[in-house]
């Protein structure tokens, strides 16, 4: 194990949006270090969920990733020769991390021609409640709420 932890290296704010989390989101999206081809696809997608829906595609983006990102989770603890499932809350880096990563690995299993038509509709859905990722999230959160007589045995 290492004696300090590793520093967090400064995200450049992305060109288009001039946002830190996008720059996030492309890292996330992008496949064999190819990033040109992922901000290709982030703002091919934000330009269809523009042209569908007639709002702004940013911030229906970023209202999906609200919709998305998750309160609760549950973490597994071995107590006694018992492995438990105790509720905890999501961190603040993890909680962006997990909604991002939802959203791109939904959007990949979804049906469309292209991953920026994928992405689109899987904005598009998260944003107004529904989809895939949206529905991962509910299940975390149900797991979460199964599993709150256990919240005593928290770290």
């Amino acid at each position: 194990m290492r004696k300090a932890q590793a520093k967090k290296l400064p995200l450049a704010p992305d060109a288009r949006f001039n946002d830190k989390q996008v720059t996030r989101f492309i890292n996330n999206l992008m496949w064999d270090g190819k990033k040109s081809t992922a901000i290709t696809i982030f703002n091919d997608a934000v330009d269809k969920v523009s042209s569908i829906t007639g709002e702004d595609g940013y911030e229906v983006w970023k209202k999906a990733l609200a919709n998305v990102t998750p309160a609760v989770e549950v973490r597994s603890r071995r107590i006694g020769g018992a492995t438990f499932q105790i509720p905890s809350e999501v961190r603040a880096d993890r909680k962006i991390s997990l909604s991002m990563k939802w959203l791109i690995r939904y959007s990949r299993e979804r049906n469309g021609k292209t991953m920026a038509d994928k992405l689109a509709s899987e904005i598009i859905s998260a944003s107004k409640g529904e989809g895939a990722a949206f529905k991962k999230k509910e299940d975390v959160h149900r797991m979460a709420e199964a599993n709150k007589a256990f919240s005593h045995f928290k770290v």
